[in-house]
């Protein structure tokens, strides 16, 4: 009696927890919105419908912040630790673009030669990424038989969004308006190239572009600070050479990435094969290109009003071909925001600027004092030092002896918080100050020197003569929501690191996570 008992309650408990185990979704849809604000989600809430931003909050399981732990968080960093679930001392992402010292030149970190574009001149690949994404785990799980798309307005989202086994990733050229991608994706739907021709195309449509406010001004009151009560109206003209990188950095791009979302949902067949099926849609909710030095207007206002009905307009068409209840729905940003400051005469708010190209040309000097007249270093980019590797060990002499004497004379100049070695990163000698300089760099790349400014400062480049962010270290508070397939709303009043994302994702998939991801899924999906 007592073993007929036992097995009883083991079926039952058994039965039970697979009652609460929700299903494998038939499709995930990973909204990223790039320079996302959570304040300004609060702050602009009562201007937005039912069906965005407040389905999201409503109807998922909502955590206030995921934290990104490295320094210079940005486009393409972002994007490659969201999806691959590792930082980029892993991933190898460390910005974009990245400086080429032998071509004296930036270019893009996914800059790949071997491959031509498609509807663009640009050479793309997702080779250096050195992760798997979420995307990749889900085409090795199922054999090639799951769908895996991404959409973005740059290159650089869309293809790390994606990941390097992805049926395409689909961006719009900074050139010709149109949705390209690259050669080494194979194949683009019919729908693609119908978007890329005749009456279609953007450059066709672009004179009829107009953003303008969508609600009477007086109902953008979210700010104190306005300094007028005219409204805005910008148009896209053809002629301007720069003008696809105006549109993308308005919210009309996101009315773009949404048409063609539109079109993927509904002839790609999402959610109707044996396998789960992934679409990545990146939107944009930065600052204006042209209003960088602006704080506090009625269009960043504005365009997280027109955000809200594009998200809205997605879930409704997901809804409708696969199901909510069949779908699992990603939403989550990257953790920072780019701006200018400029300061009103009288308000000696910054605290002084920092000159790379005179601490260059002094630590050559310094360099030249010790080692013997020969260039020493080959330049600055990004934070980084770098020294003439090559040179020093024709030289015979010791890069670490040398790294550590720098970066002791460059910790004098004003400014300066705090400088690491790349020796020191590489060999462990790294510490809680200095944990973010190791993870938000990669050791193929790094420089010799990395350099902390301290908060208020600017950095003038003479060379360039331009002058870069003051330097904040302030927190982007970033959300992250998981909604349908199952799920139940909840809040969790707590922070989560960015790289818990990915193999959250991937449980609820109920395949392995990225290789390089460390991190364990989040408790709350686990036991939801």
């Amino acid at each position: 009696m007592r073993k007929i008992l036992t097995s009883l309650i083991a079926v039952l408990v058994i039965t039970n927890m697979q009652a609460q185990q929700p299903s494998a979704p038939k499709l995930v849809v990973c909204i990223t919105v790039d320079q996302l604000r959570g304040d300004y989600i609060e702050y602009f809430y009562n201007t937005f419908g039912e069906k965005g931003f407040k389905r999201l909050l409503n109807q998922g399981i909502v955590y206030d912040n995921i934290r990104f732990e490295f320094n210079n968080v940005g486009q393409a960093t972002s994007f490659a630790t969201l999806f691959t679930g590792s930082n980029p001392c892993f991933h190898g992402i460390i910005g974009n673009p990245v400086f080429s010292f032998k071509d004296e030149k930036e270019i893009s970190c996914l800059n790949d030669p071997e491959y031509l574009g498609n509807y663009t001149t640009d050479h793309y690949s997702p080779k250096n990424l050195f992760s798997s994404t979420i995307g990749d785990e889900l085409k090795i799980a199922s054999k090639g038989r799951s769908d895996v798309y991404a959409i973005a307005p740059d290159a650089e989202s869309a293809i790390l969004s994606a990941g390097h086994a992805a049926n395409g990733a689909f961006w719009i050229d900074n050139f010709n308006g149109n949705w390209a991608t690259t050669t080494y994706y194979k194949g683009i739907p019919w729908y693609v190239d119908r978007c890329n021709s005749g009456v279609e195309t953007l450059s066709s449509r672009l004179a009829t572009l107009v953003w303008e406010p969508t609600l009477p001004l007086q109902e953008y009151k979210a700010f104190p600070y306005l300094l007028d009560d005219l409204p805005f109206k910008y148009t896209f003209n053809n002629k301007s050479a720069k003008v696809y990188e105006d549109l993308k950095s308005s919210p009309i791009v996101n009315d773009e990435v949404n048409r063609l979302a539109l079109q993927f949902v509904e002839n790609n067949a999402f959610g109707t094969r044996a396998c789960p099926d992934m679409l990545a849609v990146t939107y944009y909710a930065g600052n204006f290109r042209l209003l960088m030095d602006k704080e506090y207007t009625r269009e960043i206002q504005d365009t997280y009003i027109r955000l809200d009905k594009n998200i809205a307009s997605l879930l409704d068409a997901v809804d409708k071909k696969v199901g909510l209840v069949n779908t699992l729905i990603v939403f989550t940003g990257t953790g920072y925001y780019k701006s200018e400051e400029n300061y009103a005469d009288g308000l000696a708010v910054s605290r002084g600027q920092f000159h790379p190209d005179r601490c260059v040309a002094l630590l050559n000097m310094y360099l030249m004092a010790l080692y013997g007249q020969k260039s020493w270093v080959k330049g600055y980019y990004n934070g980084q030092i770098y020294l003439d590797r090559k040179l020093i060990e024709d030289s015979k002499l010791d890069l670490n002896d040398i790294q550590s004497k720098a970066a002791e004379f460059v910790l004098e100049f004003s400014g300066v918080q705090n400088v690491t070695t790349d020796r020191r990163l590489r060999s462990g000698y790294w510490n809680q100050n200095t944990a973010n300089f190791r993870n938000g760099t990669h050791h193929l790349y790094r420089g010799d020197l990395i350099i902390e400014l301290q908060p208020g400062w600017t950095t003038t480049l003479e060379k360039t003569a331009s002058k870069q962010n003051v330097i904040r270290n302030n927190a982007v508070i970033t959300p992250l929501i998981f909604m349908g397939n199952g799920l139940k709303p909840a809040h969790i009043h707590r922070e989560v690191k960015a790289t818990e994302v990915a193999p959250s994702i991937t449980h609820i998939l109920r395949i392995r996570p990225p290789n390089a991801c460390k991190e364990t899924p989040l408790f709350e999906l686990i036991t939801h």
